[in-house]
């Protein structure tokens, strides 16, 4: 294929902006699809999380054809916790697609997106979608997305930008902001227009650089990656490129090129075109896939890096092997190694304990996530409360900040900033729009460790908080964390509505009648600060008196329930999180009073 005839193109918005759903029906209006053909909405989040949260978590392509051109989409995660996923994306095409909401506007994931396209210096393409809501500012948006581009230091030649107005839902797209065409064909002939074919050597020695991993049980690892100079043929002898300089000799054993969301296979690619191939070993992100003639890698891909710990660990419960597989350290590690292979953002490291193992990761959601797909493996295994990586910089001590924008009525903002103060954050602008107010904030990441479940408190459910992550500065000193205690049972049994009773006026419950329980295992909250240990699992006692009270009806509040998210941001440093297919139980990390007792005197005695 003529490479004048490509483009390739990223899709990058903020989280539930709606480029998915857009993705969806440019694939439909350009014939992607057989009319008999039953097509699910977001078809390409096809992960079973990515559809329950509603966001794209990895990075995915596919290709439509309009007209004589090949239009080759990648749609990115929406979220700064995948950045590594958008990262290297942007060595995969030459525009981007920037979807922002008509009425939302500029939200931090766009700014970090938007960065990270600028960078690569793709040429952007603005898509201002949701024009079908009723409170549209499509001209203010537009005002907003050229203040972000000369914020970011965008170059002159970008700030003179295309602008598309869409409605992604109804599949239409128009020139100006005043009325919606009939279909996207405005959307598709901006691509054409403005965004530039590939460029380089056609006829130069091979040059193809790895940027997203798959797996087939038949074929093994299958690099997927653009041909950046030459031409790569099914069956031909590749030299694989490594990170250190090293090089292997490989047989490229198939071959595939992408038509809608199929995978074909094919014999030959040139320049600019996406493709993927199997047959290269344990090839990984980032390696160059060249000629054995003249192995010249390409500039390895930088990645940020991570900025938030956690400690996994064999699950040494009480309730062990109950609900899942019990994993020796040997398992658990080899598990997280594994995830290393498709997931550039994250790092796995052993300890001086062999059942310990140190992840870090991009924020509390990437690593949520990687809990999330373990324990839905059948896995069960512990983790500890997410910490901040800090740095050295300059012989100061540095720690990751992250830029936060909060959206809150105008009657809950007092709790808010005072909560946000007392994190150590600074307020950067404060903007009032008829009683709904906007607050941006510069805070240490480990200050918003734990305050999303106060901030909803805070609100009542009406607030919206999003954050991305801002840089490395000077560390503060120590901020607010979770200021309640913890109740914590006193027994191994099942917990009674007797029990619950007698503990309920002392705080929050996380638990119901019934529910198994354990020694050390947290069972709710404490109004106060410091942790008791309760005993749910008491039963009323047996008598032959008469009570007065004996038909009247007992009943409990609602325990709160806690998510995946949640309990990690609910964690202490002394408690850690049981995780099992099945359940999410908070723990001490001593289970037996004593035990805590010994090591909080123990704390307390050690040398300053």
């Amino acid at each position: 294929m003529k490479h004048s005839l490509i483009r390739n193109i990223a899709i990058i918005a903020h989280v539930d902006h709606g480029k998915t759903t857009l993705v969806d029906k440019m694939l439909m209006q350009a014939g992607a699809f057989r009319e008999n053909e039953q097509v699910q909405e977001r078809v390409l989040d096809s992960n079973d999380l990515e559809r329950e949260k509603g966001i794209t978590i990895l990075a995915k392509n596919t290709s439509i054809s309009y007209g004589e051109y090949t239009i080759n989409i990648v749609d990115t995660p929406g979220h700064a916790d995948f950045g590594g996923e958008v990262e290297r994306i942007m060595k995969m095409v030459d525009g981007v697609l920037l979807v922002v909401d008509a009425l939302e506007g500029c939200m931090p994931q766009t700014r970090f997106v938007l960065r990270k396209a600028l960078e690569q210096q793709v040429k952007p393409l603005v898509v201002v979608n949701k024009m079908d809501r009723e409170n549209a500012r499509a001209e203010e948006v537009v005002d907003q997305v050229l203040d972000l581009f000369i914020e970011l230091g965008a170059p002159e030649e970008l700030l003179d930008f295309p602008v598309i107005y869409a409605s992604a839902v109804q599949g239409k797209a128009s020139y100006t902001p005043d009325g919606l065409g009939e279909d996207l064909e405005p959307l598709f002939e901006a691509i054409i227009n403005h965004i530039p074919a590939p460029r380089g050597e056609t006829d130069g020695p091979l040059q193809m650089q790895v940027t997203l991993l798959d797996y087939s049980d038949y074929l093994g690892r299958i690099a997927v990656g653009r041909v950046h100079r030459g031409t790569v043929r099914n069956g031909s002898q590749v030299a694989v490129v490594r990170n250190d300089g090293s090089a292997d000799t490989f047989r490229i054993s198939k071959l595939f090129g992408f038509r809608g969301l199929n995978r074909i296979e094919i014999e030959e690619a040139q320049l600019g075109e996406v493709v993927a191939a199997a047959g290269l070993g344990k090839i990984n992100v980032g390696d160059t896939i060249c000629s054995p003639d003249s192995p010249e890698a390409l500039p390895f891909l930088k990645i940020d890096e991570p900025t938030l710990q956690m400690s996994f660990l064999v699950n040494d419960s009480p309730f062990a092997g109950r609900e899942g597989e019990p994993i020796t350290s040997r398992k658990l590690g080899a598990r997280l190694f594994k995830e290393l292979e498709t997931d550039v953002s994250l790092r796995v490291e052993e300890t001086d304990s062999p059942e310990v193992f140190l992840v870090s990761g991009r924020g509390e959601l990437h690593l949520a996530i990687l809990i999330e797909t373990m324990r839905r493996e059948g896995l069960e295994f512990q983790v500890s409360k997410p910490q901040v990586i800090y740095r050295e910089i300059d012989g100061l001590r540095h720690e990751p900040f992250e830029y936060l924008v909060v959206d809150t009525p105008e009657e809950f903002v007092g709790p808010v900033m005072e909560k946000l103060g007392v994190r150590k954050g600074d307020l950067l602008n404060m903007v009032n729009n008829s009683g709904q107010v906007h607050l941006e904030y510069s805070i240490p990441a480990r200050g918003l460790i734990g305050f999303r479940t106060e901030f909803l408190t805070d609100t009542r459910g009406y607030g919206i908080m999003n954050h991305t992550f801002e840089e490395y500065k000077p560390a503060k000193g120590e901020s607010g964390g979770r200021r309640n205690g913890v109740l914590a049972a006193w027994e191994t049994g099942t917990a009674t509505t007797y029990g619950l009773l007698s503990v309920e006026e002392r705080g929050t419950l996380f638990i119901s009648p019934g529910a198994e329980v354990y020694e050390g295992m947290i069972v709710g909250e404490n109004s106060r600060e410091q942790d008791i240990v309760v005993n749910v699992c008491k039963e009323k006692a047996m008598t032959n008196m008469r009570s007065s009270t004996k038909e009247e009806t007992v009943k409990l509040k609602a325990p709160r329930t806690l998510s995946l998210e949640q309990s990690l941001e609910y964690l202490a440093d002394d408690e850690y999180l049981e995780v099992t297919p099945k359940s999410l139980r908070l723990r001490k990390r001593y289970l037996k009073k004593s035990e805590r007792e010994k090591h909080e005197k123990s704390k307390r005695n050690m040398p300053a």
